[in-house]
């Protein structure tokens, strides 16, 4: 055990997580060259389109210390765990589940643009985790790197040493190999009693299709051989570990696993509600007497209802969640019924960015088209009567006369930028509701602003706005922050003066006149003509606040009449308007996919 190191990197993103994790498995040999690629750990399609890493991934790898060192370990062989983490704000529970599992962390930063907000986030999770941190800053082989100016943020940071920081260039390999002499000297050995009763924490699982679900853990105790009979803590299922093995670049069987190291084991479970991340796996023979501690449950920031395009793929739809689910814990969902889209799923999810990559991932690894409505954040809502309820949607809120009071989430944003755009940043946030609670310069030219922000302001396009007053620059990361009473009201789509539920949605009072115009003047350009007028209304209650007529497509009925007195044409024309009044009575207004699509991306 003394000669095992289990070890996570965190960073902002696009600080070269991925780029380091590559040279630690080049230079330990633990990928064949032929098989090296770039971000050889981001597995999926969508991580590697867009450069970012989505989920967590394990690896194992075997390090010598070479015998020039004068360290006492020199000469010695080493197990390297390492699990490679996301760096965006929406995935910080996948950084929070890696940390559960290691020891020590790596904490990278980029020398051309300094500590980023996420860094701090990161850094706050693993102290709070009491890992050894390991200072890394890399791209130093840029010419615009700044290495003496960012030693100098990380040694005010965390309060080390200028000689702790160590530097690289993840893309060249340059100080890769003091990183592996760094992780084996500073980072400690697990703790544990492999004889004690097996105590192992479930950091994730995936779904294979031949073989059931496979959960990835970290023995925390005890040891685990192939063909024990085991169980897991919070279902109390038991099952026999057909296989257990370590997670090199494919899944590698081996007889048995003892405390302080990282694995895999399957044992052919179906259902994926026998699995939850967090759980503890135990001997059915000789149980832990408690599960480990310590394992938050996710809570959701921003809600929405994800329908299957076609109503009959509802079971199926159903079937796709609960196997995302496994292999991301951090969504979770609901079933629900909406009159305009008929059987669906209320889902949580951390962000925009989060929903985005599971609808994606719902499209491309299980085939499903889904329509995602207008996402909203959950209100709390104080009833005349005394009572509170939460509200998900629009559709859940009370009539206007039941309410006393609305209380909707703030959080906690801190803000780092260059102090050139301070202006810019500053107004944005105001002009998102929100009040600036101090600021703090870092260095000379960059400076901290922390602000409480309405969540619900945040939600749709404030992180897009940021980045493109800031030229990229600003770096965003936040935390709830309780709730604070707000004038909210329900703003509804009329067509026809039937309401359409999926395209409601609850809004700041002030900021609702400008959202009703706006989705009015989109789904006029976007509901096909028909054979009567179409009446597009926004309405607040009772009260219409803004409206757009999809004009009817008419016949010219009067073309065969070439002559004669006018009441011929008076005639022929009364008679059409009959027929496009009882049209529209019998008649209903189709909403095509893309309107609903084309109203969440409005700007």
């Amino acid at each position: 055990m003394k000669n095992i190191r289990n070890f996570c990197i965190i960073a902002h993103i696009d600080h070269g997580k991925s780029t380091l994790a590559d040279r630690l498995l080049e230079v330990t040999h633990t990928v064949a060259p032929r098989e090296m690629q770039d971000q050889v750990l981001d597995d999926m399609e969508l991580e590697k389109e867009r450069g970012i890493t989505i989920k967590s991934h394990a690896i194992q790898m075997n390090y010598r210390v070479t015998a020039e060192g004068n360290s006492a370990n020199a000469g010695q062989n080493f197990v390297l765990n390492l699990i490679d983490t996301p760096g965006h704000v929406d995935f910080s529970y996948e950084v929070s589940r890696a940390i559960a599992a290691c020891e020590g962390a790596l904490l990278v930063v980029d020398a051309t643009q300094g500590i980023q907000a996420q860094t701090i986030s990161n850094l706050y999770l693993a102290v709070d985790n009491n890992l050894e941190i390991i200072p890394v800053m890399n791209k130093i082989d840029l010419d615009s790197a700044m290495p003496e100016e960012v030693a100098d943020e990380i040694v005010d940071l965390l309060g080390c040493k200028h000689e702790d920081i160590l530097r690289c260039s993840a893309k060249t390999g340059e100080g890769v190999e003091a990183i592996l002499e760094a992780i084996v000297e500073r980072i400690p050995a697990p703790e544990g009693d492999p004889a004690a009763p097996l105590q192992a924490l479930v950091f994730d699982s995936v779904f294979n299709p031949f073989r059931g679900i496979i959960s990835y853990f970290r023995i925390m105790n005890g040891t685990l051989k192939t063909g024990d009979h085991v169980k897991f803590y919070s279902t109390g299922k038991e099952y026999d570990a057909d296989e257990v093995g370590v997670l090199r670049l494919n899944m590698e069987p081996c007889k048995e696993l003892s405390a302080g190291n990282v694995g895999y084991i399957i044992s052919g479970i179906k259902t994926s509600k026998e699995v939850r991340v967090g759980d503890t796996i135990t001997h059915v023979a000789a149980p832990c007497e408690k599960p480990i501690e310590g394992f938050e449950a996710v809570k959701p920031m921003v809600f929405a209802g994800v329908y299957p395009v076609d109503t009959d793929d509802y079971e199926e739809l159903r079937a796709s969640i609960e196997k995302l689910q496994l292999n991301d814990a951090s969504l979770t969902f609901e079933p629900e019924s909406s009159l305009a889209l008929g059987f669906g799923f209320r889902c949580g999810f951390l962000g925009l960015l989060h929903m985005e990559i599971v609808q994606e991932r719902l499209t491309r690894e299980f085939n499903m088209d889904v329509i995602t409505t207008v996402p909203n954040v959950q209100y709390k809502v104080k009833l005349t009567n005394g009572s509170e309820i939460d509200v998900y949607n629009p559709s859940g809120m009370p009539e206007p006369n039941n309410i006393a009071e609305v209380y909707e989430p703030y959080i906690r944003a801190q803000i780092i930028t260059k102090a050139d755009f301070i202006g810019p940043v500053i107004k944005l946030c105001m002009d998102k509701r929100g009040q600036l609670k101090n600021q703090t310069y870092l260095t000379t030219d960059r400076i901290e602003i922390t602000f409480d922000l309405p969540l619900g302001e945040v939600v749709f396009d404030f992180y897009d706005k940021l980045k493109s007053i800031s030229k990229g620059y600003a770096s965003f990361d936040y935390y709830i922050n309780g709730y604070q009473p707000s004038k909210l009201v329900k703003l509804e789509i009329l067509l026809n003066g039937d309401p359409v539920d999926a395209l409601s949605t609850l809004t700041y009072v002030d900021n609702a006149y400008p959202i009703g115009r706006k989705m009015c003047e989109k789904l006029k350009d976007l509901i096909p003509r028909q054979q009567f007028d179409v009446a597009i209304q926004a309405a607040i209650g009772s009260k219409i606040i803004a409206r757009e007529t999809v004009r009817q497509v008419r016949k010219d009925v009067t073309a065969k009449c070439y002559g004669g007195d006018i009441t011929r044409k008076r005639k022929l024309l009364e008679k059409q308007k009959e027929g496009k009044k009882r049209m529209r009575q019998v008649g209903n207004v189709e909403v095509p996919q893309s309107a609903f699509l084309a109203v969440l991306k409005l700007d």
